[in-house]
């Protein structure tokens, strides 16, 4: 869909997007391009209006080994100003991919480290391998996970994230979905069969309802029963009842046959 040197998107006929960590070679560590790189991708993937949802995956052994070393050696040379930009344009990043009013699943295997569990937190879903290694290691270095923390907390809350933002400690896929920052986890060898899962699962639904239910559940937030979020939920389920795809939904199911837009290409 475009040309960049550190990530890749992919459009799939079936109308929905792959936007790959490509660093195989630095284990997809972030560095100052990849990040503008990745915002750029996203506000592609948000003017899309036939995109149906999102999946964020690396390149490699790993989804992304966290900071890249020679980044960070230039960064300890910066004086505040640009150190502030920097972290600017990282939180540019982790609060447009929570703003993408399209469903995205972040794909995890091998090494997730700092900034790559904002990214997998910052996704409305996650799956990954049983053997995949978290780790929240800033403190390790004398940093702190600062931009990615609003993320991560929502993530796995906030009892989980200081233990882990504080000891630094590791922890595998199986942990990852006790704490709930992966949905499912899998063998490494059945992921790929599982992600098609997936995918066809979200091919099911209707695109335009998909980014109306992020959008309901934005609002609803924690879920506080107020009377704006009353009213809002009323004109919510209201105005997709009279949409194109809404009605579409409700003929197919009382005619008992598939609505319109699961007549999609089939797998590659």
């Amino acid at each position: 869909m475009n040309d960049f040197s550190t990530v890749e998107l992919e459009r799939d006929p079936r109308g929905f997007a792959t936007l790959w960590l490509s660093r195989p070679d630095k284990n997809n560590a972030f560095n100052a391009q990849m990040i503008r790189e990745l915002i750029l991708a996203l506000d592609l993937v948000a003017a899309d209006g036939l995109l149906r949802f999102l999946l964020i995956r690396g390149r490699g052994r790993h989804f992304c080994a966290g900071a890249d070393l020679t980044w960070m050696q230039e960064a300890a040379q910066l004086d505040f100003n640009t150190n502030l930009d920097d972290a600017r344009e990282l939180a540019e990043l982790m609060y447009s991919l929570s703003k993408l009013r399209v469903p995205t699943l972040a794909v995890v295997h091998g090494a997730a480290y700092g900034g790559a569990l904002g990214l997998i937190s910052g996704c409305d879903m996650a799956i990954g391998t049983h053997e995949a290694q978290f780790c929240l290691s800033e403190v390790r270095i004398g940093l702190t996970p600062a931009v990615i923390s609003p993320f991560v907390v929502k993530a796995i809350g906030e009892r989980a994230m200081r233990r882990y933002a504080l000891t630094a400690e590791r922890f595998d896929g199986h942990r990852a979905y006790e704490l709930g920052l992966l949905a499912e986890t899998f063998a490494a060898d059945g992921l790929e069969a599982q992600v098609a899962n997936w995918v066809d699962t979200l091919l099911l639904n209707s695109p335009q309802a998909m980014r109306a239910c992020k959008e309901l559940l934005r609002e609803v937030g924690h879920g506080e029963t107020t009377t704006a979020v009353r009213r809002y939920c009323e004109n919510a389920i209201a105005r997709i009842r009279v949409s194109g795809e809404g009605q579409e939904g409700l003929r197919a199911f009382l005619d008992k046959r598939p609505p319109a837009w699961q007549h999609q290409e089939p797998r590659p």
